[in-house]
């Protein structure tokens, strides 16, 4: 199994990115895939995350009306759109797969995923 985040960059606040996870080795459809993110001295924080049951979405409150998790299970990928970026944003931002029974919840806890792609940074600055 591989995932590969991309998209990060350098963007001024209000701006937006579409970071995505490209995956392999595995189908989306039993596979819940998460971002998650670390900003410097921080712990890494759950962002969002996207059933692989049913493609039920979930977000941490501050990417709540902000950000949007999609995915295109033909293609293997998982899309976070951001818009509105904040420099609090700031951050490499890493995306990760778990494997998930039905009915299951999804998990928002790093240690709970599987897989992990290499990060992608997001600066947010003026």
């Amino acid at each position: 199994v591989q995932l590969q985040a991309s998209g990060g960059g350098l963007v001024q606040p209000g701006e937006s990115l579409r970071l995505s996870c490209a995956t392999s080795g595995l189908t989306l459809d039993y596979y819940a895939i998460g971002w998650f993110r670390q900003a410097p001295g921080r712990d890494r924080e759950w962002v969002s995350s996207i059933s692989g049951s049913d493609g039920t979405t979930y977000y941490t409150d501050s990417a709540k009306g902000r950000f949007t998790i999609a995915r295109d299970i033909a293609k293997g990928t998982v899309y976070l759109q951001m818009i509105s970026l904040q420099p609090e944003d700031t951050a490499v931002y890493y995306c990760a797969a778990d494997y998930v029974p039905l009915l299951a919840t999804i998990p928002t806890d790093p240690d709970e995923y599987d897989y992990w792609g290499q990060g992608t940074q997001v600066t947010v600055s003026s």
